[in-house]
């Protein structure tokens, strides 16, 4: 039998394409109810201490009359709100169709509908929703494998839709082609990041009306870095795990039983999450990647840090798209910038639409995308943004329809 473990084939296509539409099962998520501490600690995680989102007695002061949880917020949530598979489901699902090959995070999307609130919970429907053959630019071809996250609050109210594609290649074709440099920072780069640090503001109570926007103006920008393991180790607290469940020794050990893929051996033969590349340059280099790097998740809630600062607590991030074009890695510094670039009014919505970006010390642009906010005007507050269907299942339909 030929071996296709970590090689793209025709029938890798095939069993994905065969999977659009079927839910996918859930790990349990890492915050099942939103609460001031959870708020904060994923707020901390990515470098933001919004009294908005960390602080009860603030929040009850503004429009939302109590805590709300930051938009990203819902990477730490999601009950599963599918029924259970069927036996023909089960086998669908059964392993993955692109098992071996590298995964990247490529495009995230995000619709915000409503917020979720302190004592919220959070069910999730999660279902492939598209797969799609490219070139790679390395050479050879790759599969675009779009999932859907639809989020619902405890009263079945539609959240937010989340859809992400991820890029699935052959190793051997998708290694960088040589490392950045990475020369020490001098001290007048480190003054340059710690002052822009210090000359950050947040708009706040303080409403941005519609009117007062200027097409070509620029957001104040935001820093983030030099990125350190300790940042990373940060983050997880807030944000949990993700890919491996999280849980230490006897309880890491039943995950593996399960999942024994998930934990390759390192190099003392001892088995360990395969996340451990966002942290330990060697696991990182075994996989053709000169450093270690951050999240995709990372730079999405430093887009969305610089966007809810600049719009103040009346404001609503309606939509964000962002492409992870690069690797930011480990000792790299990124500056987050946007700019408006229109403002319209729409089914009586007032967007302002924004290019955002991450860019690194090189002057790379690891992450380009665009946004739109929602903003008051001086005579009525924003109308928070009506879903596109009134149920999770109706959503995924509506999707799939979408993307065919």
């Amino acid at each position: 039998m030929t071996t296709t473990f970590g090689v793209l084939t025709d029938e890798a296509f095939a069993r994905s394409r065969q999977r659009i539409g079927v839910p996918q099962r859930l790990r349990p998520p890492h915050i099942t109810e939103v609460h001031v501490d959870a708020t904060r600690h994923f707020a901390y995680g990515y470098g933001d201490d919004n009294p908005l989102y960390c602080d009860s007695d603030y929040g009850r002061k503004t429009r939302w009359g109590g805590l709300i949880a930051p938009p990203n917020f819902l990477y730490c949530m999601g009950e599963n709100a599918a029924p259970d598979p069927t036996p023909a489901q089960k086998q669908l699902l059964k392993g993955d169709p692109f098992a071996g090959l590298g995964s990247y995070q490529a495009v995230m999307e995000f619709e915000y509908y409503r917020p979720l609130r302190a004592g919220d919970r959070c069910r999730m429907l999660r279902a492939q929703v598209g797969v799609e053959e490219k070139a790679s630019r390395f050479g050879g071809r790759t599969a675009h494998v779009t999932n859907d996250f639809l989020f619902a609050n405890g009263a079945g109210q539609v959240v937010a839709l989340q859809r992400g594609t991820w890029i699935n290649a052959e190793r051997h074709g998708s290694r960088e082609k040589s490392a950045p440099e990475f020369p020490p920072y001098t001290p007048a780069q480190l003054a340059e990041i710690d002052a822009a640090y210090d000359a950050e503001t947040r708009r706040g109570s303080e409403p941005r009306y519609f009117e007062d926007v200027v097409v070509g103006e620029e957001i104040q920008p935001r820093v983030k870095g030099p990125l350190l393991v300790t940042d990373v180790v940060v983050w997880h607290v807030g944000w949990g795990m993700q890919l491996t469940p999280p849980g230490a020794f006897g309880i890491s050990r039943k995950i593996r039983r399960k999942a024994p893929g998930l934990y390759p051996p390192n190099a003392r033969n001892v088995p360990d999450t395969v996340q451990r590349l966002h942290w330990e340059p060697e696991r990182a280099r075994e996989l053709g990647i000169p450093m270690s790097y951050d999240y995709g998740a990372m730079r999405e809630t430093w887009l969305t840090h610089a966007l809810t600062d600049w719009m103040g607590d009346e404001g609503w991030l309606f939509r964000l798209r962002c492409e992870h074009r690069k690797f930011n890695y480990i000792g790299d510094t990124t500056w987050v910038h946007g700019r408006v670039t229109d403002k319209r009014q729409v089914d009586g919505r007032n967007e302002v639409h924004l290019e955002v970006s991450c860019t690194n010390q090189r002057g790379e642009t690891t992450t380009p995308g665009t946004a739109v906010v929602l903003l008051p005007t001086r005579s009525a507050p924003v109308d928070l943004p009506q879903p596109p269907a009134d149920s999770l299942d109706e959503l995924l339909a509506a999707e799939i329809t979408r993307l065919a």
